[in-house]
């Protein structure tokens, strides 16, 4: 008997679309406080607050989606979210002031929060139940591959094109997410689950109307080790400036992303094989001992290693955690459950650089990613506490 089906049409474009997005924001996010200095004049406090409101509008996107879904499905609610963030992208050419740019910043992030929400349950919905593991691993490669080759872009552009090409690449990229989103064939299914689905005793409480409460236990683990991996990213550069390894730091980014793709192929298909337990234990060790290397880096092979242990454990806790908080929930609160997981992860990379920022002012980089470690460690006893021992072995 033959596997179902994984690499549909539809599961190429939604991956595609994901892909371009988060080049986007990753295109703008490296480059706009630079920007923001330079060409508005802004301080390095205002120009802070600028870049973090793109994070603060995604989650408000993400509380609000689940409710529009219900109402207006999975395309339409796409499209409103794709139609928005290629709009707003044409806004950064415009003359404004730190003001304008902030409601710019907080709009922008609102409309991928949206999108990409919607995504990740269109995902969900059209993968196999049986490969859903594997499936939802492959279409997090895409965020993968942005996020590596995003910065690379952003960082190239800046140095011979300037800040307006940079801007009509995002402007670009965006309106091709649009167009290849109108082309997408989804089976608009969310308002004839809902109705078979849900009955009188459905929860309408406050929480339930923004967020799947089951999805929250393993949110507050992706919570976590993502607060720990967004002290690599905010941070990194500084560390390799400090350490004399700015050379090697440059293919950082890339070294994780291909730890992740060599990764990938085994670890969706043993998940669904064997339960999410096989996965996560080794992952979280192997992010721990990534961050302990990278506190005591003196080479840039040591930073090259490091890069690959987060990959492995980083990159592959953040798939599982996804399809977990995925699994928790019937079909149709499937979009209040992608919503949840977003809305913790995106919580840990947007504040957790300005929290450990503080932490900074009293501590050194290597001591930040060794603590990064210990917390990573911990997070093996909040899992467990948390989800693991719910789960029943498979097999």
């Amino acid at each position: 008997m033959s596997e179902a089906p994984l690499w549909t049409r539809n599961f190429i474009l939604v991956s595609a679309i994901n892909f371009f997005l988060v080049m986007v924001f990753y295109l703008l996010v490296i480059v706009i406080v630079g920007y923001t200095v330079a060409e508005l004049g802004a301080s390095t406090a205002a120009a802070g607050l600028i870049s973090g409101l793109f994070i603060v509008g995604t989650l408000v996107g993400r509380l609000i989606v689940g409710q529009v879904l219900l109402h207006f499905g999975r395309k339409t609610t796409m499209l409103i979210g794709l139609i928005g963030f290629f709009l707003l992208s044409l806004l950064y050419f415009v003359p404004m002031g730190v003001s304008g740019l902030l409601v710019v910043r907080f709009m922008h992030g609102f409309m991928m929060g949206i999108a990409s929400t919607v995504l990740g349950t269109i995902i969900a919905q059209i993968l196999p139940p049986s490969r859903r593991g594997e499936g939802i691993g492959y279409y997090s490669m895409s965020s993968t591959l942005g996020t590596a080759i995003g910065p690379f872009l952003a960082i190239w552009m800046m140095l011979h094109l300037g800040y307006q090409a940079i801007f009509a690449l995002s402007s670009g990229f965006a309106l091709l997410c649009l167009l290849v989103g109108c082309f997408l064939q989804v089976p608009d299914a969310i308002t004839a689950a809902k109705n078979s689905t849900i009955s009188n005793d459905e929860p309408n409480d406050f929480i339930s109307k923004v967020m799947e409460k089951k999805a929250i236990p393993i949110g507050v683990v992706i919570l976590l080790v993502s607060t720990c991996y967004s002290g690599v990213l905010s941070y990194i550069n500084f560390y390799a400036k400090e350490i004399n390894l700015v050379e090697t730091a440059s293919v950082f980014f890339l070294m994780y992303a291909v730890a992740i793709l060599i990764s990938r192929p085994f670890t969706g298909p043993l998940m669904d094989r064997r339960g999410e337990n096989v996965i996560m234990y080794p992952a979280f060790i192997s992010m721990a001992l990534g961050l302990l290397i990278l506190s005591q880096v003196e080479s840039g092979r040591g930073l090259l290693i490091s890069a690959a242990l987060l990959g492995l454990g980083y990159g592959n806790i953040q798939s599982v955690c996804q399809t977990i908080a995925i699994k928790s929930t019937h079909l149709a609160r499937m979009g209040f459950a992608t919503s949840t997981f977003f809305i913790f992860l995106d919580a840990g990379l947007g504040f957790g650089p300005y929290f450990l920022g503080l932490a900074l002012n009293h501590i050194a980089y290597s001591q930040l990613y060794l603590y990064s470690a210990i917390a990573s460690l911990a997070a093996i006893v909040l899992y467990y506490v948390l989800h693991a021992r719910h789960v029943k072995p498979i097999g």
